[in-house]
């Protein structure tokens, strides 16, 4: 575990946001030389607005301290757990397939479910969770973000308190229309990055559906990649 203060978000003693992309970055290396899975899952915690208006910010930070030390002790050694942003957490699990993943947090979920004190208030927090794998669900960083993104997202569908796993979702041919100098644009930037032309109009869209509706969800959309 790295010992470095810096790395680590103040409140909950996991590893902060900047922390991911590098580790998740060489861990990947890593995975693609030893020819080994790589699995990252994405979960925040369900309603938790409402926890910070009914009961008070403080009980708020309570939850989130105790969501993190539960991921922290029930998890392999090697684990790593970072917070991303408000009440969202991910964790990199190391030569784990998602299957393996999915049993840990499930017994992870029902833990965090049992009513525990916080404060004065004896509370039951519930969590929700998309995992996505290397190989099987992606290649790169982005890939995996965006499956995994994509499958919490589905889970916060069915109403929270579960875990999904990533899918190939089906694409929907729609027809659109762009200018010639945006498809040129479009055309250079993709064979700068070495991706397809498809891949970067998913991810600009996403971008788009999370600015526009995280105030009618009434939760926090993934976060623009």
């Amino acid at each position: 575990m790295d010992t470095n203060n810096q790395n680590k978000d103040k409140l909950t003693k996991t590893f902060i946001r900047d922390a991911f992309e590098p580790d998740f970055t060489a861990a990947l290396e890593h995975a693609a030389k030893s020819n080994t899975p790589l699995t990252l899952v994405t979960s925040d915690i369900d309603r938790f607005l409402f926890i910070n208006q009914d009961h008070g910010m403080k009980v708020g930070d309570q939850v989130l301290q105790r969501v993190a030390e539960v991921f922290n002790t029930e998890t392999p050694d090697d684990t790593k757990v970072y917070r991303y942003g408000g009440d969202e957490f991910y964790l990199m699990f190391p030569n784990t397939t998602r299957e393996q993943a999915l049993l840990t947090m499930e017994r992870i979920r029902l833990e965090i479910a049992k009513p525990y004190a916080y404060g004065a208030s004896e509370l039951k927090v519930h969590i929700s969770m998309g995992i996505a794998s290397y190989p099987i669900d992606g290649g790169d960083l982005t890939e995996l973000q965006r499956q995994a993104d994509q499958a919490l997202y589905r889970t916060k569908k069915k109403g929270g308190k579960q875990i999904s796993l990533a899918y190939d979702e089906k694409m929907i041919p729609k027809t659109v229309h762009f200018t010639e100098t945006q498809l040129e644009r479009l055309g250079k930037l993709a064979d700068e990055l070495s991706i397809t032309e498809a891949r970067l109009l998913r991810e600009a869209l996403d971008d788009l559906i999370s600015k526009y509706t995280s105030t009618k969800l009434g939760f926090d959309p993934p976060p623009p990649r």
